[in-house]
């Protein structure tokens, strides 16, 4: 039987939740880019852009750590993305979201339009975890 809060997650579009601004990058760009990227706007990923300018993968905040341990300053973005680029359709659930993450292991999606399959934003896995922490009550709304 399901909880409040995750048949609650059940009705909450994905679209609803996701950040609508995708930060983004090319393959080509230093990690050290990247890194400031990521520091400056307080992500945890950005998506890689492939050449028709369509999401090719994600670099992740561990995929730079990773690097800067193998002392790989320089390294571009292509050369340290492990994270493979998951979408799921706005109009999907939280649920369907929460589950597509733990199945390939990731934490960010990339949010399709429902109508044109065009890239429009990105749920991460806090965006779930702040929507099941509301709908339990364990969070207020403000």
């Amino acid at each position: 039987m399901l909880s409040f809060s995750s048949q609650a997650l059940e009705r909450v579009r994905i679209g609803d939740c996701m950040s609508p601004t995708i930060l983004s990058c090319s393959p080509d760009t230093p990690i050290t880019a990247v890194a400031a990227l990521m520091s400056d706007r307080r992500v945890h990923a950005i998506v890689i852009l492939a050449d028709d300018r369509r999401p090719s993968t994600i670099v992740s905040d561990i995929d730079v750590m990773a690097a800067v341990a193998c002392q790989g300053d320089g390294f571009a973005a292509r050369d340290i993305a492990a994270t493979e680029a998951v979408t799921a359709a706005s109009g999907g659930s939280l649920r369907d979201a929460a589950q597509l993450m733990a199945e390939h292991g990731v934490s960010h999606l990339i949010v399709l339009d429902q109508a044109n399959g065009q890239p429009v934003g990105v749920l991460s896995s806090t965006d779930i975890l702040a929507a099941y922490a509301i709908a339990s009550g364990a969070r207020s709304k403000t």
